[in-house]
């Protein structure tokens, strides 16, 4: 892997522990009817940065698969995290920094399937 793909891949793991951590601690106190959404909040949310890692210990188009099921995942995440603030059950101003930032996640990892676009 060249250098500035290795170095665009650690940003964008790091963006994302980052980002999954807020969204976590977000969705820790939602209530028990919604509980079974914030339990896909975590698994997202979590899914992303080992997907992300996971891609870069692999080659070919098997870190392709691994980018791509994190890209998934963060825009899985940004459905879940819009659901629980539109039934009131986070803060929608952090939502939407949230939501910036696995932005920036999926921006980065995009360049990082899309490297010549």
């Amino acid at each position: 892997m060249s250098t500035t793909r290795r170095h665009a891949t650690l940003i964008a793991h790091d963006k994302a522990l980052e980002a999954a951590g807020a969204a976590i601690r977000l969705v820790l106190k939602v209530p028990a009817p919604l509980r079974p959404l914030a339990d896909q909040v975590i698994r997202a949310a979590s899914s992303v940065p080992a997907n992300l890692a996971e891609g870069q210990g692999r080659s070919g188009r098997d870190r392709q698969h691994f980018w791509r099921i994190a890209y998934a995942s963060a825009r899985e995440l940004d459905s879940h995290l819009r659901l629980l603030a539109a039934a009131g059950a986070v803060d929608p101003e952090r939502v939407k920094q949230l939501l910036a930032s696995f932005d920036d996640v999926r921006a980065l990892t995009w360049r990082l399937l899309n490297p010549k676009a």
